[in-house]
């Protein structure tokens, strides 16, 4: 093009100074591009330590090992122990050019440490780029991921990703503020209502490492509580770490330490928060500049510094559990990371599960109780349909709202709001033959029907309407409520008292707070909100339907279900009242009577012992296609305590039907094992379960096999 035409088409020769100002400052500012990910070619090797040994995300077992690469000299200075990296991975021996190997796929990894020389005979391939130079895995985080990966029978790259969230650069960017000195020692405050709550605080303000498992007192002060061992550990100097089971408990504790601190002393980790903050607020704990923790399920692997204590709060909640591979149980992650670090223990709770009492037997932990006059104090007055009540109304027993419940909803309008506990959410989830009481089927698919809306049933299965129904048992045409849900709960209970407002706190909508005027608020377990002042009273309905479940916790959850939802009501000094409608001859209704749940985990733990069931023994699960199950087991080597019960075939799964994740698809027939090792095997049977997982994956094919350690469900 001549100049002649440049000028013409308005080239940069004949644009007006003001443009070419503006050309020259944008790139001026202009960043320098960074190197692609590349293959080095000939390129010169770092001069001391040429040889990084890196974790590769590829996450199967058979992989489950550390791989040397060559450090280019242009990466030497960032390729540091801890940072991100990608390298090429699944080049062959017969790939190799110039003394380098060459090709493969990329992937990211973790460089863990830089080597003089390999071990590996062969020809290197170099990194292909440094990722990012902050260095995100610690020795310290390293160690924890590999001990939670050799218990659950689990990959490395699997548990790093639950461990270091994904990267956000504009966050790495961003400096983290500068550690604030130690706080003071705070005063015992409301710990000083336990037997030995004021030592525990003064322990950990000593540089102390007490273990305690701890049987909190009804009422809202669990979270200040929290918040005093909090501020004890920071004050000798360390780090702590609290996880609880969701955000609206997170907030609680954040509120908490806020008010006895202030800002910028700890870190709040939740996925509301959303990526790039989240990440923000790992790097300063990472950093050092945060050094108390309080945060969901995934901050059981917050990179605390010198830790000092982990706490736990309610460890009997399933969001504990870790849903990604290899399913690992915040519970016994903190263990580890108190045993990894020498740091103190809290496994704090209103309820009290097994498998805390199990560490109060064993005698790792110590408890931490308050006195039964404290208990009697604290707690709300718990009333169940005794024989009095049955003498004068004979229908208490099968009614859904006896006179007792009546009475305690009326008297407690009048001076607070009232909290109704229905174990299932929607209209009505479940109905049945009004005359011989068989389930309603759908014709179709043979799904429960529900009456999803008032006049229209529809199966909750594949969501077929239907207008015909009648029983196939006895004939029948008319149906009743099996289980009624929260949604019919409120609608009955508005049309019985008119002139009160009724809430409902469920999936759709979960309420954390409400007022103190009277109300009516109808809740799913575990989204009850609190309200102000506590409640006036508490109806905890359809008892059965959480203790009839075929589980070997029913029981132990149904009781911290309800002592969760009591803790919320007002001390019976001041007229709290809770009325559970449940057979009360049975063991967890005693227990929520006497509000014993360290009596009712004792006892559970007893019997469990006698019957070889966790937490007294080590189980792992082992399900998949029959002969899939029947090879696998056939091909590995068990400890020589070990028991196999089983298989059994797992229920089929119907389109529209509820899936576990690691399930079996719809339509699939699974079975499943469960293997049974004595205590102190448990290692032997994860190590066991791997290598033969990990041999199975190396040969490709077949059928799934899914693997899982302690399941939480074993029927």
């Amino acid at each position: 093009m001549s100049s002649a035409d440049g000028e013409r088409d308005g080239g940069a020769e004949g644009a007006p100074p003001e443009q070419l100002a503006l050309i020259r400052e944008s790139v001026r500012q202009a960043k320098v591009p960074r190197a692609k990910p590349r293959t080095w070619r000939g390129a010169e090797l770092a001069g001391e330590l040429p040889v990084a040994r890196v974790l590769v995300d590829k996450g199967v077992l058979h992989l489950d090992r550390y791989f040397d690469y060559a450090v280019p000299a242009e990466l030497d200075a960032d390729a540091q122990p801890g940072v991100r990296v990608r390298v090429r991975f699944g080049a062959g021996r017969h790939r190799v050019r110039d003394g380098r190997r060459e090709g493969g796929g990329l992937i990211d990894g973790f460089l863990v440490e830089r080597l003089a020389e390999s071990d590996y005979s062969g020809p290197l391939a170099a990194l292909a780029q440094v990722v990012s130079p902050e260095p995100v895995l610690s020795e310290e985080l390293l160690g924890l991921a590999r001990a939670v990966a050799d218990r659950y029978a689990g990959s490395l790259a699997d548990v790093l990703q639950l461990a270091v969230p994904p990267r956000s650069a504009r966050a790495e960017q961003k400096p983290s503020p500068a550690p604030l000195p130690p706080p003071g020692v705070p005063d015992a405050g409301s710990w000083g209502r336990y037997e030995r709550g004021t030592g525990f605080l003064e322990a950990l303000a000593a540089g102390g490492a007490p273990r305690a498992v701890w049987n909190a007192l009804p009422g809202p002060e669990w979270s200040d509580e929290i918040a005093r061992a909090v501020a004890a550990t920071l004050a000798s100097g360390r780090g702590a770490l609290v996880v609880v089971p969701d955000g609206r408990a997170a907030g609680r504790v954040d509120a908490a330490l806020t008010a006895l601190l202030g800002e910028g002393r700890h870190a709040l980790l939740t996925a509301d928060a959303g990526p790039e903050k989240r990440y923000r607020q790992w790097l300063a704990v990472r950093r050092g500049a945060v050094r108390a923790v309080v945060g969901t399920r995934a901050a059981m692997f917050a990179p605390v510094q010198d830790l000092g204590l982990v706490v736990i709060w309610d460890d009997g909640d399933d969001s504990h559990s870790e849903l990604h591979a290899p399913q690992p149980h915040a519970r016994e992650v903190l263990l580890l990371r108190a045993a990894l670090d020498k740091c103190g223990f809290l496994l704090g709770s209103w309820s009290c599960t097994v498998e805390a009492a199990q560490l109060v037997e064993s005698g790792w932990a110590r408890p931490l109780v308050a006195s039964r006059d404290q208990v009697r104090m604290a707690a709300p007055l718990v009333r169940t349909v005794g024989d009095g009540d049955l003498a004068r109304d004979e229908a208490a027993r099968a009614a859904r709202l006896p006179t007792l419940a009546w009475q305690a909803v009326r008297e407690g309008l009048k001076h607070g709001p009232v909290l109704v506990q229905v174990p299932r959410r929607g209209y009505v989830p479940r109905m049945a033959c009004a005359q011989c009481r068989a389930a309603a089927r759908c014709r179709h698919c043979a799904g429960p029907l529900e009456a999803q809306d008032a006049g229209v049933l529809r199966c909750g299965w594949c969501g077929v309407e239907e207008t015909s129904w009648h029983c196939p048992e006895c004939g029948g045409f008319r149906l009743r409520a099996q289980v009624v849900g929260a949604r019919r709960t409120a609608e009955e209970l508005g049309r019985a008292f008119p002139a009160v407002p009724v809430r409902t706190s469920g999936r759709e909508q979960v309420l954390d707070t409400v007022p103190g005027t009277p109300a009516l608020v109808v809740s799913t377990p575990g989204a009850e909100p609190v309200a102000e002042g506590g409640y006036a009273a508490a109806l905890l309905l359809d008892g059965w339907a959480m203790l009839g479940r075929p589980d070997l916790r029913a029981g132990e959850d149904a009781l911290r279900r309800w002592i969760a939802a009591g803790s919320l009501v007002r001390p019976q000094g001041v007229g709290g009242t809770v009325v559970v409608v449940a057979e009360p001859t049975l063991r967890p209704v005693q227990a929520l009577v006497r509000w014993d749940p360290v009596g009712h985990a004792v006892r559970e733990l007893a019997e469990r012992a006698e019957l070889g069931f966790p937490p007294v023994s080590r189980m792992a699960a082992v399900a998949g296609a029959g002969e899939a199950v029947a090879e696998f087991l056939a091909a590995v080597e068990l400890p020589p305590d070990a028991e196999v019960l089983g298989p059994v075939p797992v229920p089929v799964v119907l389109a529209g039907g509820p899936r576990r994740v690691g399930g079996p698809a719809v339509g699939e027939r699974w079975e499943r094992a469960l293997i049974r090792v004595r205590p102190g095997s448990g290692g032997a049977l994860a190590a066991a379960l791997k290598g033969a997982q990990a041999a199975r994956m190396a040969r490709g094919g077949g059928d799934v096999v899914r693997v899982r350690v302690d399941p939480p469900d074993i029927g």
